[in-house]
């Protein structure tokens, strides 16, 4: 490196020199009159006798306003420089208040100008007692608050444009909800059906769906399903799922087929950054002659088991123990599980929203073991009366339900005996 003869002291004369200039413009500032710090100040001042006479007016007040000074000092009270409004509202509570605590802040009021127009300011105020406590005048500091006024309805204009996007968002999502389950369930010779949906939340929608229809004459289909994650993502997986299972259903007689079937639809669908892939209880209901009731083949695909309330009074799940989520990898296995439903049978199918729920004296998760035991005092309940009842219970969660829940119930009228 090559340092220039006389660098340091060079280096050390400009340090002198900004030394120099600060102390200077240190100096200068302390020159500042106080009345020229009163008169200029970036806010108003102004001072009134007890009784509301001005008596003394910084330049800025004036210059916001209009007005010479002399109009103002000794001819007007502060009163009369307030709109009709400010001044109702400073003789019946900011006075009275003022004089009862000494000091008022932040209060938002508007200043008539001389021509007429109105300036919007945040007033403080505070009482000058002599040293005997009695009060001599009031000192009042104005903040010009055009700036904050323009923010304020700025915000509230992007506050009412959010509100109506948020209409419209949830108006969208209740109408794309409503596509993506049956708007009504089709009758069923001889079964009471009955099903209920919980919408978590109301701005984006669940991935939760069931449906009930004939994929032939004299046999029904059913299924519960509920997709992974909520929103636009969910909705395009739902819909998927759904039409394919309709479809399979009509091609194929075997519940574990048709979940296979779902399982390559989704697997080609997938894609490395986006999975899908949702849990599914298919099932087939066949009626059974003349007695009544209806033989179920139900295959599962990692979804929550079936309940059976029975009309002796038990309840117990109807296991597919080992079926696989629908959608994971290509050749996923699905377990099948065969029950009759006779009188006073109903069969209950349901998402996880209500076993993951939270109670609201523990906090802790319902879990399957509760609601087996539901169950248990409800049997035998008609398909109706299940729904009713689970519905009241995921009132109860209050906002422990923090999940979409669908119900779907589907039971064999009791038999009334026949008069001797």
């Amino acid at each position: 490196m090559t340092v220039s003869p006389g660098g340091d002291q060079a280096d050390g004369s400009w340090a002198a020199g900004d030394r120099d200039q600060e102390q200077l413009s240190f100096s200068a500032l302390l020159e500042d009159s106080v009345e020229d710090l009163y008169e200029n100040a970036p806010c108003g001042y102004i001072s009134t006798l007890m009784d509301g006479r001005i008596a003394k007016v910084n330049g800025t007040l004036l210059k916001w306003l209009g007005y010479r000074r002399e109009e103002l000092v000794g001819h007007k009270q502060f009163s009369d420089l307030l709109t009709i409004g400010g001044r109702l509202y400073h003789e019946t509570h900011y006075s009275p208040l003022l004089r009862m605590q000494g000091e008022v802040s932040g209060i938002a009021l508007e200043l008539k100008a001389a021509d007429g127009s109105r300036l919007p300011v945040l007033v403080t105020s505070t009482v000058k007692q002599d040293i005997d406590g009695e009060p001599l005048l009031i000192r009042t500091t104005l903040l010009d608050a055009r700036d904050r006024r323009t923010y304020e309805r700025e915000l509230l204009r992007a506050r009412q444009e959010a509100e109506r996007d948020r209409e419209r968002l949830q108006r969208l999502a209740a109408t794309l909800q409503r596509t993506l389950l049956p708007p009504i369930l089709q009758p069923v010779p001889g079964l009471d059906v009955s099903a209920h949906y919980h919408f978590a939340s109301s701005d984006e929608v669940g991935g939760d769906f069931y449906d009930l229809f004939p994929p032939a004459a004299g046999r029904w289909a059913f299924f519960m399903g509920d997709v992974r994650g909520k929103g636009a993502d969910a909705a395009v997986v739902t819909s998927l799922a759904r039409y394919t299972l309709r479809a399979a259903a009509v091609s194929h007689p075997v519940p574990a087929m048709v979940l296979a079937s779902l399982n390559t639809a989704l697997s080609q669908a997938s894609q490395e950054d986006e999975p899908r892939f949702c849990t599914v209880i298919f099932g087939l209901l066949t009626p059974q002659g003349e007695d009544g009731g209806f033989h179920v083949v139900m295959a599962g695909g990692g979804h929550p088991p079936a309940v059976l309330l029975r009309a002796d009074g038990s309840a117990d799940y109807v296991p597919t123990p080992g079926g696989q989520l629908v959608g994971v990898v290509p050749d996923a296995e699905f377990t099948t599980a065969t029950v009759d439903l006779g009188p006073g049978d109903t069969l209950l199918l349901y998402t996880d929203g209500l076993t993951e729920a939270r109670t609201p004296r523990t906090c802790e998760r319902y879990g399957d073991e509760a609601l087996l035991d539901f169950a248990r005092t409800l049997a035998p309940v008609s398909a109706p009366g299940a729904v009713n009842a689970l519905t009241e219970l995921l009132d109860s969660f209050g906002e422990g339900l923090d999940d979409d829940t669908a119900l779907l119930a589907m039971g064999v009228p009791s038999v009334s005996p026949r008069p001797g």
